[in-house]
């Protein structure tokens, strides 16, 4: 069975532009076929808490030297882990905030960002331990500038570094739709609108 994880970031819950073009993602994803899964997790409906040095502290340690504190504040992690690590293909929807990602985004990916569950190191090199066949980020700006090598790009703290991450866990093929100016020209943010559906429509039966 196809399963797609999907996360949300966008504070707006109505009007997203990001969360409007999920929402075509995960139609035309369940419009494949009946065995076609989606698992939602809105990291803004649902917060997450900011990670915490007890949950630090149980990510460096081994397991068999955990006490039930340690073991109780890995439960979260567990959860978010054992969610993408089922998953097939990753949605991840968001806008940039300040040229970087949301708080409510960065609270999701500290805790699934863990050595040994996610990604492991020997020492010398860092491996990815995710092997989903594709991530598909999908990005909003307000403002023009960062898409298409723009005057802003070097400041898009937001898909270079989402796209990096996911690739450091292991994901080789990260696909990435941006949409910007969304609080400009009506009439241009229609346009690119109309290009990210269709390159929505090519991943999602793709």
């Amino acid at each position: 069975m196809p399963h797609l994880l999907r996360v949300d970031a966008s504070s707006r819950l109505t009007g997203s532009t990001s969360r409007n073009l999920g929402d075509q993602f995960e139609t035309l994803w369940r419009n494949r076929g009946t065995s076609f899964d989606v698992l939602h997790r809105d990291v803004v409906k649902i917060p997450l808490p900011s990670i915490e040095q007890k949950t630090i502290t149980a990510f460096y340690t081994p397991p068999d030297q955990f006490t039930s504190e340690l073991r109780e504040a890995t439960v979260l992690s567990n959860e978010l882990i054992r969610e993408l690590k089922a998953a097939d293909e990753l949605l991840l929807t968001t806008p940039m905030y300040n040229f970087c990602i949301p708080a409510a985004l960065k609270a999701w990916i500290d805790q699934i960002v863990r050595i040994n569950h996610t990604f492991a190191y020997d020492g010398k090199n860092f491996t990815g331990l995710l092997q989903m066949r594709r991530a598909t980020i999908v990005t909003s700006y307000g403002a023009g500038g960062y898409l298409n090598s723009g005057s802003f790009a070097s400041v898009d703290h937001c898909a270079p570094y989402l796209e990096f991450l996911l690739k450091f866990l292991g994901i080789e093929k990260v696909e990435h739709i941006g949409v910007e100016a969304t609080t400009g020209d009506a009439e241009l943010l229609t346009a690119q609108m109309s290009i990210a559906k269709q390159q929505i429509a090519r991943l999602a039966n793709n």
